[in-house]
């Protein structure tokens, strides 16, 4: 069972940054989601298994970086340059045995205050 801990949500005002941590139960690609209030889960950024490669919203991209730490089966995601319309619920993803993003973490919360 993959098992995944959200950790670095906050309160922060616009311009400040963040950064959060996903320490994860194996080592996996990985990826960050968002969900805000009344609106549908997206996509944020994700990191292969090796750290090679890095995919991003186009939102996020330039003010975002998703990282890893293997030996510690942790990924990160360094959010600097933060907005308003960054606040919501963070979640990290694990793909289950389709390929697909299917093990979610409790997610953690990120407020851009203006």
């Amino acid at each position: 069972q993959v098992q995944l801990v959200e950790s670095g949500g906050g309160l922060v005002q616009a311009g400040g940054s963040l950064r959060l941590s996903c320490a994860a139960s194996g080592r996996y690609r990985m990826g960050w989601f968002r969900q805000a209030p009344g609106k549908e889960r997206e996509f944020v950024a994700a990191i292969t298994w090796s750290g090679g490669s890095t995919y991003y919203a186009d939102s996020v991209k330039a003010r975002f970086t998703i990282s890893r730490d293997n030996a510690k089966n942790t990924v990160y995601l360094q959010m600097n340059s933060l907005k308003p319309e960054d606040t919501a619920v963070y979640y990290c993803a694990a793909p289950g045995t389709t390929g697909s993003w299917y093990y979610w973490g409790q997610g953690t919360q990120v407020t851009v205050s203006s």
